[in-house]
């Protein structure tokens, strides 16, 4: 765990901006786009195909991943303050529509489907770039990583894409004018930065708390009905990587219970079979 009290760091990033629209005015009219990743619900028992190459998704519960969701909140407080739009946006087939319909009742004001099957995170950020560039975004926020592959890449890969700064795991963030602060975490502490807009963030507890994340209620649920959703065709972005194959870690040795005033066996097994001492 950090501790933050630690001697916490300030550095510039004189980064050009991007793009003129974003003049100190142009703030109070933010675009947004929210990355949203279909994961498994951490409580789901995770089963594999067959052949070990895939999840298997029959009786597994899908859920907005939670980095996304401390993203989403932080989009919707944004807008709240400056006014503009939040789209969610997700890469994959009809089967994500139900996550995308969940991030409209937050509040979103609409969605986009990339209707591609999100097999690597290259490929991921290639898309999501694609739909960035055309919308015209002032503010992309994707989750640091998402809970399922754990891979942390997209946040980067997005930015470096569309050439843009990132900060990831972004722990804070205020825009003024055509710049912004934003905070990330760093072993030992804490990094201030001031980058210039558009930017990427990949968020994380802290850029808001879990007692603010956005749960959706009937009102939402029923306006995300009429709320648009979008299916693009996808850029045609190609995977570096596929899997061969998943397994599970193994399964845990029996427990062995010996008795307190039997120290010469519990020596024993720790030295010889646990091998701890």
């Amino acid at each position: 765990m950090y501790l933050w009290s630690a001697k916490i760091r300030l550095r510039t990033l004189n980064l050009p901006i991007a793009r003129g629209a974003n003049l100190p005015a142009a703030i109070l009219d933010m675009k947004i786009l929210i990355c949203i990743s279909h994961v498994p619900d951490t409580t789901a028992k995770i089963q594999f195909t067959s052949d070990a190459t895939s999840l298997d998704p029959n009786g597994v519960q899908f859920v907005i991943n939670p980095y996304d969701e401390f993203g989403l909140t932080r989009a919707l407080q944004l807008n709240e303050q400056l006014g503009g739009t939040v789209t969610a946006v997700t890469v994959g087939g009809a089967e994500v529509e139900p996550t995308l319909r969940k991030a409209l009742a937050i509040g979103a004001h609409d969605a986009d489907r990339v209707d591609a099957q999100p097999t690597d995170p290259l490929q991921v950020a290639r898309e999501l770039a694609a739909v960035a560039t055309e919308g015209g975004y002032d503010l992309v926020i994707c989750g640091q990583e998402s809970i399922d592959y754990n891979g942390g890449v997209v946040p980067s890969a997005l930015a470096e894409l569309l050439g843009w700064p990132v900060v990831t795991p972004c722990i804070g963030f205020e825009p003024a004018g055509s710049r912004a602060k934003a905070s990330r975490e760093i072993d030992g502490g804490k990094e201030i930065l001031e980058i210039a807009l558009p930017a990427v963030l990949g968020a994380k507890k802290g850029l808001v708390e879990e007692s603010e994340l956005r749960i959706p209620n009937m009102r939402g649920i029923m306006a995300a009905r009429t709320k648009p959703l979008t299916v693009k065709a996808p850029a045609g972005a190609a995977a570096g990587s596929a899997p061969v194959s998943f397994a599970k870690p193994a399964g845990k040795s029996a427990v062995q219970i010996i008795d307190a005033q039997n120290l010469d066996l519990l020596v024993q097994k720790l030295h010889e079979e646990a091998k701890v001492i």
